[in-house]
């Protein structure tokens, strides 16, 4: 009864203290009180219970069942609204504190609401290696799956939460992308309910328009029902290489030559400083040397992104042996290294051991609950962008990001871009390796003011033919948007399959000139 009366009491004063300070006062100066007393509890009974129904609808194999009553409920949403005059645009009714964008839609509120219920994996096909799933399945969930059986995606983006449909619709990667693509690159096949309400398979042999104009369009052609993503065999471990890096000539020498080798499976950077660096090469193997497991997944571990710079402040190189989930997910738990702005002490060894099994609070539970003066405080001190950008103009891209934003560490992920029809593609006919440089975290630029530097970023990464990743707040003005992304194609097909009366614009959808 003891410890069950201390609880009480501490939860006792705590409510007092918020009482007498005010919530928006702790929530904005004091939130790792409320994340770890509130959030943690939340997100880990949120996941519990979330892989135990997938498990369940997976084992009794009634989603496949469920999957086409659905798709019909849907295209009778879809019809209604039609028959009704049309009178607003179309959106999924999914709420926008659910995403993992950290951006808030405002369009949920006055847009048609179509509920699209679609959370499961629908089939694993061995024989073809594919896995057919429906749009809000997980990473999370296909990893979990998909490694049990010795499986796994080309291409299996980092976060936990991330969703198919959000991959496609948006867009993904990870440090495998520079053999396999974007996540799009992955997939063979879309399924979808259009504006009329009919329903459309799309592959790059049948309807194929449609097929490679789906990816980055952020559901303003048509409601993502099912997608096929390619599988292929899993090995147990990662045998990852940490190189330490020091000077910015050989840090790009570096980086670019170790992902344009094709016995690479995984190439990742972590940029320090605009000097130092640490260079990851890993490989898929059944065999682990002893002595060198590395279960980095497990709670009380060190955040991987504090572990891999111990390899720069000693100067050494290393290698280890890592899960294969524990490596996909190697950078979730401490969000990449934004939880350590929430939770300043959450990699603390003591904090890890009592509470990291409760780690990360679900993002979508951190929006729910940020408040409009905590959201702006963000978005006016706090950066989360990723840039596309050719692995050419590497060098010229980390200087610029060092100028206008000064934020580290910095993500470096290569990709393979392939010269394919799409809002998205090289600038010449040919395929091109890029490069993805992701910045999260409090700009440290004196002055900064974020609509002015984001700008200035972004007409960098215009000049070079790059791309901005849609998640993150865009300050492009249409005429911008339209020169950084290729729209014929797109616009084709809105004006073709009358997504104009149906859905907002890409541009309008994501960007903040258009919804402010």
């Amino acid at each position: 009864m003891e410890p069950a009366v201390s609880l009480a009491v501490c939860a006792l004063l705590f409510l007092l203290w918020v009482r007498v300070k005010g919530l928006e006062f702790v929530l904005i100066h004091q939130r790792w009180v409320f994340v770890c007393l509130f959030l943690l509890p939340l997100s880990l009974i949120f996941d519990i219970c979330y892989y135990v129904r997938a498990w369940v609808v997976f084992k009794l194999s009634s989603a496949p069942r469920q999957h086409e009553q659905r798709v019909r409920d849907i295209q009778k949403q879809v019809r209604e609204w039609k028959e009704q005059g049309s009178k607003t645009f179309m959106c999924t009714g999914r709420p926008g504190w659910l995403t993992v964008s950290l951006r808030v839609g405002k369009y949920k509120k006055t847009h048609k609401n179509i509920m699209i219920n679609l959370m499961d994996i629908l089939e694993v096909d061995t024989k073809k290696q594919i896995v057919r799933v429906e749009p809000l399945v997980t990473m999370g969930q296909v990893t979990a799956l998909l490694t049990s059986i010795g499986w796994t995606l080309p291409v299996l983006p980092e976060l936990d939460d991330l969703t198919v449909g959000g991959l496609i619709m948006g867009t993904g990667i990870e440090s495998s992308s520079h053999k396999y693509g974007l996540f799009q690159h992955i997939c063979t096949a879309y399924e979808l309910v259009l504006a009329d309400g009919s329903f459309v398979r799309c592959t790059p042999s049948e309807n194929s328009d449609l097929f490679y104009a789906v990816p980055w369009s952020c559901g303003t052609l048509g409601f993502l029902v099912a997608a096929e993503i390619r599988i292929i065999p899993a090995k147990k471990y990662v045998r990852l290489r940490f190189e330490p890096v020091h000077g910015m000539e050989a840090i790009c020498d570096k980086f670019t030559r170790e992902s344009q080798r094709p016995e690479n499976h995984f190439v990742e950077g972590l940029l320090y400083s605009l000097e130092e660096a640490v260079i990851m090469t890993g490989v898929m193997t059944d065999e682990m040397e002893p002595g060198k497991l590395n279960s980095i997944g497990n709670y009380y571990k060190p955040w991987f992104f504090k572990h891999v710079e111990n390899y720069l402040k000693t100067n050494q190189e290393g290698l280890e042996y890592i899960p294969l989930r524990h490596y996909y997910h190697r950078h979730t738990r401490s969000i990449f290294w934004e939880l350590q702005d929430i939770i300043p002490f959450g990699n603390n060894p003591v904090f890890r051991y009592l509470f990291g099994w409760m780690v990360p609070p679900k993002i979508s539970l951190l929006k729910l609950t940020q408040g409009e003066t905590l959201r702006k405080l963000y978005e006016q001190h706090h950066v989360v962008q990723d840039m596309l950008v050719p692995m050419k103009c590497l060098s010229r891209a980390l200087h610029t990001f060092h100028n206008d934003i000064h934020v580290y560490p910095i993500w470096l992920c290569p990709f393979i871009l392939p010269s394919q029809p799409g809002l998205v593609h090289p600038k010449g006919d040919e395929t091109e390796l890029y490069v993805d440089i992701g910045a999260y975290g409090e700009p440290r630029v004196k002055h900064f003011e974020a609509r002015s530097c984001m700008r200035q970023l972004e007409k960098f990464v215009r000049s070079v033919h790059g791309f901005q990743m849609l998640y993150a707040d865009c300050y492009m003005d249409r005429e911008e948007f339209w020169e950084m992304f290729d729209g014929s194609l797109y616009h084709r097909l809105r004006k073709q399959l009358g997504c104009q009366d149906a859905f907002p614009e890409v541009y309008d959808k994501i960007c903040k000139a258009a919804r402010h």
